[in-house]
């Protein structure tokens, strides 16, 4: 009678464990991809609120609302690095911009953030 000795993994121990990453990695992906997507909407957010903010401190000191960002505070718009502002219309009641941060956007104007 002959003892088998063969150190290692059999073929089912190995095809289990690549199962269960397997499993792993189709349950953990896609809730990595939906946090990616909160914090660029949270990033998208805090810019539009330092737009408001930067747009009530022009106001105050120019009696009147800007489209232009490049007038605006920049030390107040340093969340803004990196993403797309488009401006819509301003005069001295109100304003409006579009933040977009990789596909998330939100809107600003004196009424709020949406």
């Amino acid at each position: 009678m002959r003892k088998n000795k063969a150190k290692g993994f059999t073929l089912i121990e190995l095809l289990i464990v690549i199962a269960i990453i397997g499993i792993l990695a189709a349950v953990l992906i896609p809730n990595l991809l939906a946090a990616r997507q909160r914090a660029y909407k949270a990033q998208a957010q805090a810019c539009a609120k330092a737009l408001a903010i930067a747009e009530e401190t022009y106001q105050i000191d120019n009696n009147t609302y800007t489209s232009d960002t490049t007038q605006l505070d920049s030390g107040i718009l340093k969340p803004c690095t990196g993403m797309s502002i488009t401006a819509g219309s301003a005069d001295s009641t109100t304003y409006s911009f579009l933040v977009d941060n990789r596909g998330q956007q939100v809107s600003v104007t004196p009424d709020g953030i949406q």
